[in-house]
């Protein structure tokens, strides 16, 4: 049984991203997203807002390793452990990855993990 197009998608954008191909993931995403991040009180409204906060991987090197993805029509759901290297300091930890899905676009994402307080402390001390 082939996998449902939008987990393909995922895997997609996951592999662009573990590349460090930030702007590539663009394609995928809604002009109009609600983006969660993790920890935050708010989220990025816009892909132009989005991208603009991703430029602070460009201070970083990570690499992500995906380990199920499950979809369905309207969502997909990814596992993911990252790990965030910033210098001499680094990061390992888990998160599960909801995205809504509209016409193959992402137009919402939140994103949970096991440790907020460490990842918000350690992106804190780069920006």
């Amino acid at each position: 049984m082939s996998e449902h197009p939008n987990a393909a998608m995922y895997r997609g954008v996951m592999e662009k991203l573990n590349a460090g191909d930030v702007s590539a993931m663009a394609s995928s995403i809604a002009d109009d997203v609600v983006w969660w991040q993790i920890g935050s009180a708010e989220p990025i409204r816009g892909k132009e807002a989005l991208m603009e906060s991703m430029s602070l991987f460009d201070q970083v090197d990570f690499e992500l390793d995906l380990t199920d993805v499950v979809a369905n029509d309207d969502m997909v759901v990814g596992l993911v452990t990252a790990t965030v290297r910033a210098g001499d300091d680094a990061i390992t930890y888990r998160t599960a990855e909801v995205a809504r899905i509209k016409d193959g676009m992402v137009t919402e994402r939140r994103a949970y993990s096991d440790d907020t307080e460490a990842i918000n402390n350690f992106f804190a001390q780069l920006g």
